[in-house]
């Protein structure tokens, strides 16, 4: 067995998830997954957001004493 999905187990799964869903469901179930990845795909494009001022304001030394 070379891998975990052959086709024989994808066409498995498919009439598993026709049995459970129905014909008319099943494509609005596939569009809305396929939305679902093309939302996380766009969002991990995006560039992260800026870093706050006070992250790059420079720190204190606490551990110097006042004479």
């Amino acid at each position: 067995m070379e891998g975990l999905f052959q086709p024989t187990h994808l066409l498995v799964i498919f009439l598993i998830a026709l049995i459970i869903f129905g014909p008319k469901k099943l494509p609005e179930l596939g569009k809305g997954i396929g939305e679902g990845f093309r939302a996380l795909k766009d969002s991990m494009k995006e560039k992260p957001a800026e870093p706050s001022t006070a992250a790059s304001a420079p720190a204190t030394n606490s551990t110097e004493t006042k004479v």
